[in-house]
């Protein structure tokens, strides 16, 4: 019905590695591309981690594979947009997985929709954040804050965005973050000078995130999240 939101299940994961965090992502997608599923937003951290998009080159990682494995950080080619990027405690990653409704089916529209959520809820911490023209993502002034890679089939979404809270900005150094030489990262404990919660912001994020994509959040525990999978699996099934 008219002025009806969708829902959209919301589930705050905790740390996930990322390989099961791609598997349960490639779970759900299957599930709404037959119309089994509702809308979900799943909310984690990532142990050290180095993701390569598809526009991405090995050229921006700037240390050796001998050196990566000392530090105990993992290395994967990732099907979103965008270049290299790091993930890891205390960076706030983001899976929204919508079906796009016909209104919605404009690629430039659901990125700018994402910065638009990250924006509103750095602003809850009084954190000024924005974008900047013919780039992706979320800057502070010249650092940036918040990187945004995505993939679309279908119409549904996978991948999505990373906000960097409370990470170890050293991490950085070991990649040429998004691509872009020259410019550097922050994260919110850096700009307000004090620890700031993942959790927290993990929960204050959700609101924005239904407000700016006109869905009803509901939150979901993991377990229910696995409970419901299973669920909407049996009835595929035998559909």
């Amino acid at each position: 019905m008219a002025g009806i939101s969708r829902r959209c299940l919301a589930v705050v994961l905790g740390r996930v590695e990322y390989a099961p965090a791609l598997e349960l992502q490639l779970r759900i997608c299957e599930l709404k591309k037959h119309g089994f599923l509702e809308d979900v937003l799943l909310l984690l951290e990532h142990s050290p981690t180095i993701t390569l998009g598809r526009n991405g080159k090995w050229e921006n990682l700037l240390v050796s594979e001998q050196v990566l494995r000392s530090k105990g950080v993992s290395c994967f080619e990732a099907d979103r947009g965008g270049d290299i990027t790091f993930h890891g405690p205390g960076q706030l990653v983001g899976y929204p997985i919508l079906q796009l409704d016909s209104n919605e089916r404009d690629v430039h529209r659901y990125m700018r929709n994402l910065e638009e959520s990250l924006i509103r809820v750095l602003a809850r911490y009084g954190i000024e954040a924005g974008r900047k023209e013919k780039l992706t993502g979320i800057w502070f002034g010249e650092r940036k804050i918040g990187a945004l890679g995505v993939h679309i089939s279908r119409w549904v979404t996978r991948h999505g965005f990373a906000l960097n809270v409370d990470p170890d900005l050293s991490w950085f150094d070991l990649i040429v973050p998004c691509g872009l030489v020259g410019k550097k990262v922050t994260s919110m404990r850096e700009v307000l000078s004090q620890t700031v919660k993942l959790e927290e912001v993990a929960e204050r994020f959700v609101p924005e995130f239904g407000a700016v994509f006109d869905r009803k959040m509901v939150r979901l525990s993991a377990p229910e999240l696995e409970e419901e999978l299973k669920r909407c699996a049996g009835l595929m099934a035998i559909a």
